[in-house]
């Protein structure tokens, strides 16, 4: 006897499509909260472009963080298998993320003005996933984690992620695992704060680079996180840009410098010696 389910099915183009599931494709997504998130203040139009960028960055950074959180596992326990793949994955969001700053740069000042001053004291500076992507990348500043305090959650997290080694301290002990020495302040240290590049750190990355055959693993991972932060250093670049297009150098909205504090951003480096070791091959 046939089923109520094929009973049900509607022909589509020569297709059965059968509607009455037991969870559809907008209950798997949950897209009515999904798409009910955005809500202009302003009413104008432009807005709504604003937050969708925003909204679209939060989701590819909550991707980033779980595949680089994964990643530094596989580097901890020194399986380094799967690394390449999902580095290689955070990079073609980053190239998402990076593109997004071309859809907003769109928007005129003109246009940003009409609604600016609705967002009150909001920045993306306080970006909660933003901040956990640079503390677990490297980029550790413990007055950062303030912007956060009236969120508990939130604020103890970051405080673990500033307080835990970074994705580059778990590598520096894989090397010093792996047989290379390196001194102990740079494997074992007070992880909240920002890595200092160190000459034997370079000088282990120069023996790898020199043999790749033999470290190959590590070459390839050492590669992939060159990769990582050219294409965040791209990211910072554009958005540096996006926002001189877009208000100059006016302030930011939650009180930073503008394009002024990000102009400094970009002489911030996640793994110094990747790159200073070019200079001696």
């Amino acid at each position: 006897m046939m089923s109520d389910r094929v009973k049900d099915a509607v022909d589509v183009s020569g297709e059965k499509i059968h509607w009455d599931q037991d969870i559809s494709y907008g209950d798997y997504l949950d897209l009515e909260t999904l798409l009910s998130a955005q809500k202009p203040r302003s009413g104008e139009h432009d807005e709504m472009l604003f937050i969708v960028i925003h909204h679209v960055a939060e989701l590819w950074m909550k991707l980033c963080i779980h595949e680089i959180t994964a990643a530094m596992e596989q580097v901890r326990i020194g399986e380094l298998g799967p690394v390449s793949k999902m580095l290689s994955r955070v990079t073609k969001i980053q190239a998402q993320l990076l593109q997004a700053w071309e859809v907003l740069s769109t928007m005129t000042p003109a246009d940003y003005s009409s609604f600016r001053d609705t967002l009150g004291q909001s920045s993306g500076f306080q970006s909660y996933q933003y901040r956990a992507m640079e503390f677990t990348l490297g980029n550790k500043n413990a007055s950062m984690v303030e912007a956060h305090r009236g969120h508990p959650e939130r604020y103890q997290r970051l405080e673990e992620i500033l307080n835990a080694p970074s994705f580059y301290d778990l590598t520096l002990q894989l090397l010093a695992k792996r047989g290379f020495e390196l001194p102990g302040d740079v494997v074992e240290r007070d992880w909240s704060q920002p890595y200092s590049a160190n000459p034997a750190v370079e000088a282990a990355w120069l023996t790898v680079y020199s043999d790749t055959e033999k470290y190959w693993d590590l070459y390839e991972l050492a590669e992939k996180l060159v990769d990582l932060e050219y294409h965040f250093q791209l990211w910072r670049f554009a958005h540096l840009k996006t926002v001189e297009r877009t208000i100059g150098f006016k302030r930011g909205t939650g009180g930073t410098a503008g394009v002024n504090y990000l102009v400094k951003a970009l002489d911030l480096s996640f793994f110094p010696e990747l790159w200073s070791v070019r200079t001696q091959l």
